[in-house]
């Protein structure tokens, strides 16, 4: 069985994320997990301009997928920022790639899910999630979110990102803040959950 957490990320908080979905699925025995970034669209000046350039130093080391590779994995756990309440372009571009997995079916059957992070608490965590559950399911995956087992999603003590829809993170107008312990558990229960049904699936 294998599991690929396959993301994009700008500031390193959807690279944070990520790790700890990754976490989590690893807690599931006998399951090869993966961790993968999308092509890079923008040019390393405007990278420089919009001040990405340092932080993305903190996942380089991390492997570029192609779309031809999808078809290699069971699971796929999509994470991407919000960009005007839609999927980020770099993310989008890479979907957009898949249409010839798309003809041959090659994704049918397997699972999706999606995480992502937003500037504010209202900038758009659920539609962005939903936006790409509609490519996941033009290819026929099966889409898992992050039920309301994990109780982290209905504290009211602090202020949290995640939604059954899937795991968030809130980053702040400056991009200051990175995940919380919370949104960070919920990742990890995402990841877990994920695996967990992938395990059941080839029992």
């Amino acid at each position: 069985m294998k599991l690929l957490v396959l993301f994009y990320s700008s500031y390193g908080h959807i690279y944070q994320m990520a790790k700890a979905v990754a976490e989590g699925a690893k807690e599931i025995a006998g399951l090869e997990v993966e961790l993968k970034q999308v092509p890079e669209t923008l040019s390393e000046e405007l990278l420089a301009k919009i001040g990405a350039t340092e932080a993305k130093k903190a996942f380089v080391h991390i492997p570029v997928a192609s779309p031809d590779e999808l078809p290699n994995y069971d699971a796929i756990i999509f994470g991407a920022p919000t960009r005007f309440g839609m999927i980020a372009s770099q993310m989008k571009a890479f979907l957009d790639a898949t249409g010839g997995l798309w003809a041959k079916g090659a994704l049918i059957g397997k699972i999706g899910s999606v995480f992502t992070s937003t500037a504010t608490q209202h900038g758009g965590q659920e539609a962005t999630i939903l936006s790409l559950h509609t490519v996941l399911l033009h290819h026929g995956m099966l889409i898992a979110g992050l039920p309301y087992s994990f109780a982290g999603q209905t504290i009211m003590n602090e202020i949290t990102g995640g939604s059954p829809y899937g795991a968030s993170t809130i980053t702040g107008g400056d991009g200051s803040r990175m995940p919380s312990q919370n949104e960070l558990e919920g990742a990890r229960f995402q990841g877990r959950h994920v695996a967990g049904i992938l395990a059941k699936m080839k029992a």
